[in-house]
């Protein structure tokens, strides 16, 4: 209990010195807030906790070239150099500058003939000395401008290259998948095939057709016959072959008989022998 009171009470002393500093605070950010306004800064301060606002920057006194502006203009001048046109104009500025120094009169020369029209040939040297390096600068960028043509052309042939042999893997696989493909021809005589074993089947069908029905005819004609024979004329038949191989018994001769007789006696002979022996 005597622990917590005393934090208690520390905490109390505390409070009125935080909110004194903090008093203090913003009252400094305030002044520095109007000093800078006054002095026309508007770069967010310390106090400002805003991430969004972006920051100014102080303008320089000499700010960096663009190259590639330098550049464009060069190439202009330069493709302007080759021009007729600038020929032309050339052509009279000078023609001019001469006639003018030659004929007017000497109070009204700038740069007369007597000294053999010193600025004109100045004038003339230093458009030479400046062209010559805007040349060479306008021939680089032309040159740059050539490596990445040619460098976008080597990845399109390349590209291209890639392609044709994708195509040619193509078209052989075609190839070869058309060889195992079934052709008008082969189709053909296939069919042909087919045909003439069809019409060997139905002549073969034909033929049995045929012979089932002349074995149908025969059946019939079999049949027919059958019912137009009697069963009395066959019993009579009979009896008379019966009489006829009685007639014929009587009538052969003693001597076979006898004949007959010892060779029964002689195959029962070993029958009493076999019976005595038991």
């Amino acid at each position: 209990m005597p622990d917590s009171n005393r934090r208690d009470a520390n905490r109390t002393e505390e409070n009125p010195r935080i909110d004194k500093a903090r008093l203090l605070k913003d009252r400094l950010e305030k002044k520095y807030a109007e000093r800078n306004r006054e002095r026309g800064d508007s770069r967010p301060q310390r106090g400002d906790s805003q991430l969004s606002t972006p920051g100014t920057r102080k303008p320089k006194l000499f700010s960096s070239p663009n190259p590639d502006a330098f550049g464009r203009m060069t190439e202009a001048f330069a493709r302007y150099m080759g021009t007729p046109q600038f020929l032309m104009w050339m052509t009279i500025f000078c023609g001019v500058w001469l006639a003018w120094n030659s004929l007017a009169p000497e109070e009204m020369q700038f740069d007369p003939r007597s000294l053999n029209f010193t600025l004109l040939t100045l004038m003339l040297s230093l458009q030479a000395s400046y062209a010559a390096p805007l040349l060479l600068l306008a021939q680089n960028r032309q040159d740059d401008r050539d490596r990445v043509v040619a460098s976008e052309d080597r990845k399109r042939d390349q590209q291209n290259l890639e392609e044709t042999q994708y195509l040619t893997r193509e078209i052989a696989s075609l190839r070869i998948a058309l060889r195992e493909v079934a052709t008008r021809d082969f189709v053909r005589s296939e069919l042909r095939d087919i045909l003439e074993e069809l019409q060997n089947i139905a002549q073969e069908q034909e033929r049995h057709a045929e012979q089932l029905q002349d074995i149908s005819e025969d059946i019939e004609d079999l049949e027919e016959a059958i019912d137009d024979i009697d069963p009395s004329d066959g019993i009579e038949g009979e009896e008379t072959e019966g009489e006829e191989t009685k007639g014929s018994a009587h009538t052969e001769d003693p001597g076979e008989r006898k004949a007959e007789s010892p060779a029964k006696t002689s195959g029962d002979a070993p029958e009493g022998g076999a019976r005595e022996r038991r």
